[in-house]
């Protein structure tokens, strides 16, 4: 950034933070849509998954009005658009397992994107169910160490349906089945506690350990495909 003035770099930062909460914005508007026309309903109350997609919209500061156009579009509003969920299976550098779960309206402008970033990060495309048997859909809570002892927050959630609790460094992981997902994320909602992640993701029946380029070549697959409009979730057994 040397070479140019604090304003120019203020204004470059901005407009790259902007960009960036643009981005969150489309995925989490492509979330709600896809949960109001899924559970036909409107209702946080009966409809789980847009129940969460809610809480993401909140937690990523999205305007009420554009949640409101949002879920309006979804029932069948004006400018109602036809998107569907579409996962893409592949191998990253090293041959580690890749999932990619989209939503869009085009399938191949997002294969051809998802294929691109593939293709320039070492990796490539496969075909549907080549890897996607390494993983099970789960809910997964992580909570900050220093809000909650271990016992206390297995005596929180294992009851609501949690089927462990793991040391992720600085955070305790809660993993559940995706149905009791609600139920364990209401728990620690109850117990005061501010998650740093609640979702419903793949996770890998197994790692694999990848090291140098691979490594890097890794983490640019990933980001590049975070960077996606369409993309929602990547997923990977690499670590």
């Amino acid at each position: 950034m040397s070479g140019h003035s604090k304003w120019s770099t203020i204004k470059r930062k901005k407009g790259a933070a902007d960009a960036k909460r643009g981005k969150i914005f489309t995925k989490v508007i492509h979330e709600i849509s896809v949960a109001v026309r899924e559970g036909k309903s409107g209702d946080a109350a009966s409809n789980p998954r847009l129940r969460l997609a809610l809480d993401k919209a909140k937690a990523c500061n999205l305007p009420g009005d554009t949640v409101d156009r949002a879920i309006k579009r979804a029932l069948g509003g004006e400018g109602a658009e036809q998107k569907e969920e579409v996962t893409y299976e592949g191998y990253g550098p090293g041959g580690v397992a890749v999932l990619v779960e989209t939503i869009t309206e085009n399938r191949n402008r997002t294969v051809g994107e998802v294929r691109h970033a593939f293709t320039k990060c070492g990796g490539a495309l496969g075909e549907a169910g080549c890897v996607g048997w390494m993983f099970k859909k789960k809910g997964l809570i992580a909570v900050k160490k220093e809000a909650i002892e271990e016992e206390a927050l297995l005596e929180l959630v294992l009851g609501a349906g949690a089927e462990d609790v793991s040391d992720a460094g600085e955070l305790w992981e809660v993993i559940c089945e995706q149905q009791d997902f609600i139920n364990v994320k209401t728990a620690i909602d109850a117990g005061k506690l501010s998650p740093e992640l609640a979702e419903v993701t793949m996770i890998p029946a197994t790692r694999v350990a990848l090291e140098g380029k691979n490594a890097e070549q890794m983490e640019r697959l990933i980001e590049m495909l975070d960077e996606l409009d369409d993309v929602m979730n990547v997923s990977t057994n690499a670590e």
